[in-house]
């Protein structure tokens, strides 16, 4: 498990398990799923762990590995640790002390293994059975071999920049720090430059880098949200409304004095998702992808791959929507450029270490977003089936006070008016779900204020509009709104906790 959910409930689990028995459950959990190579993968994805940078490849004992940061751990560890520790980062697995009647152990360890494993072996008869089956052996007295007991991520990465150096840690390490301990210091050991400012991007856009287009598309959802909330405030139809229902404001109005606020509740709350989107573009943009963060990009294109396909909702529900289909194909070019572009090379700044309960607070504050993130894209993918079937829930139908026969007599384009609508924030509400998601499950940085921000202002332009319309309306169902109340607590309390560890300073020392 990643540390957000390894330190919130690591208490609990203790309590249930034990201490020692729920330490061997989760590091057995990740060997049994890292022994596969779907699992091995799905756990490094999912941690956000990417391939370190060449400057930290060497090797131990002769033996090359991708990263020179290891665990060191005893036989009876060994076969779990083999398993598990490649998908977390680690780029190496000592196993020492071992004796002659350790091994049977760890032959049973290195079979089928997918990293290094050398060996500290206490005497030669141990070290001639092994040879055919370990990468290599180590020595209590080799000078680039450094065993390390403190988690503290500053030290290893420090020990890291000495070329040749292999850190190791001791189980222990993990154990406090958490299974992202290895992410962690390969990041801070990783060489930066200085971000781009706005005077680099030139004006020629064949060269405008792909942070520049991503914030173009940022800025422009931004724009069409406020300029769809200002439609719906003000005229609530245009033109190509009014052509295809056949029917004015005030027509609507008569029919059901309702309609017309129910139809604004719709397209605020889609605006305000809408903006609450361009938000989080805007904040990947300038705070992850101009500052080369890998897990940037893939947050923005996974949460836009979502999000520009709903434009082809209007093949069941029939009404195409001239403004979101134009701004469709403004935006769509600009996304591609944004994703296609080859990323910077890392121009991040992190903020020294700080109180480790400050990391704990902000792991919980995180699991929060994480989760509010996860019941978004439910909700949105909810929102779309109900706008692609039945159209309206019971609330809305006692809302209302009529029936959807009764809509449809009125006019038999008035049902696909409000799926399209309906259906369109769905979609929209999973684009922005999995940018929330992605973002608090990757990007949880101490000193990056940027995602703090960016989430807060995510959070007020999705949540505040929703609450708003259906109170100035009086769209008061509390099972119907009951979902936005525990997806604002949540969001709140997650940034409450989370704000003294990603606001942190990040110091003044220079970028290499």
């Amino acid at each position: 498990m990643p540390d957000w959910t390894y330190h919130p409930l690591r208490g609990p689990a203790a309590a249930v398990l034990g201490r020692r028995r729920s330490q061997l459950t989760a590091l057995r959990l990740l060997a049994s799923v890292g022994s596969r190579p779907a699992g091995a993968r799905l756990i490094a994805r999912g941690f956000g762990h990417r391939h370190p940078p060449e400057r930290l490849a060497g090797d131990i004992a002769g033996v090359p590995v991708t990263v020179r940061l290891g665990i060191t751990v005893p036989p009876a560890l060994a076969r779990d640790a083999v398993r598990a520790m490649h998908p977390l980062g680690a780029g190496v697995v000592e196993v020492s002390p071992v004796s002659a009647a350790d091994v049977e152990t760890v032959r049973e360890a290195a079979a089928g293994r997918s990293i290094p494993l050398v060996v500290g072996a206490c005497d030669p008869e141990a070290e001639a059975d092994l040879e055919p089956h370990v990468d290599g052996f180590t020595r209590s007295d080799d000078p680039h071999v450094v065993h390390v007991s403190d988690p503290s991520v500053t030290d290893a990465a420090a020990a890291l920049k000495e070329p040749g150096t292999v850190v190791l840690a001791r189980p222990g390490v993990l154990v406090e720090a958490g299974p992202g301990w290895f992410a962690r210091v390969t990041e801070a050991a990783t060489p930066t430059a200085p971000a781009p400012v706005l005077r680099d991007v030139g004006r020629d856009p064949r060269r405008w880098p792909a942070w520049w287009w991503a914030l173009l598309v940022g800025l422009g959802m931004t724009g069409a949200g406020l300029g769809a909330a200002a439609i719906t405030l003000g005229p609530v139809l245009l033109w190509y409304d009014r052509h295809y229902l056949g029917m004015t404001v005030h027509e609507l109005h008569a029919v059901n004095h309702h309609l017309v606020h129910f139809l604004q509740h719709d397209r605020i709350t889609m605006a305000g998702t809408m903006v609450a989107t361009g938000a989080l573009y805007t904040g990947l943009a300038l705070g992850g992808i101009r500052r080369g963060w890998p897990w940037a990009r893939e947050v923005y294109l996974l949460s836009g791959a979502i999000g520009f396909p709903t434009v082809s909702y209007f093949l069941a529900t029939g009404f195409v929507e001239p403004l979101h289909t134009a701004t469709t194909i403004v935006l769509f070019p600009m996304f591609v450029a944004a994703v296609r572009r080859t990323p910077h090379a890392p121009r991040w700044r992190l903020a020294p270490e700080g109180p480790e309960e400050e990391r704990r607070r902000a792991l919980a504050g995180q699991l929060l977003l994480i989760v509010t993130g996860g019941g978004l894209f439910v909700g949105g993918a909810v929102i779309s089936v109900v706008g692609l079937t039945g159209v309206f829930v019971s609330s809305d139908l006692a809302f209302l006070g009529t029936s959807t026969q009764m809509l449809e007599t009125v006019s038999p384009r008035l049902v696909p008016f409000v799926a399209h609508d309906r259906a369109g924030f769905g979609g929209a509400l999973m684009a922005a779900a999995v940018a929330i998601t992605l973002l608090s499950a990757w990007g949880w940085r101490r000193g990056e204020a940027w995602v703090f921000w960016t989430l807060a202002a995510a959070a007020g332009a999705g949540f505040l509009p929703a609450v708003v319309v259906h109170g100035t309306i009086h769209y008061t169902d509390f099972l119907h709104l009951a979902p936005v109340y525990v997806g604002i607590i949540m969001t709140s309390t997650g940034l409450l906790l989370a704000r003294p560890y990603l606001c942190a300073k990040t110091g003044a020392a220079p970028e290499e």
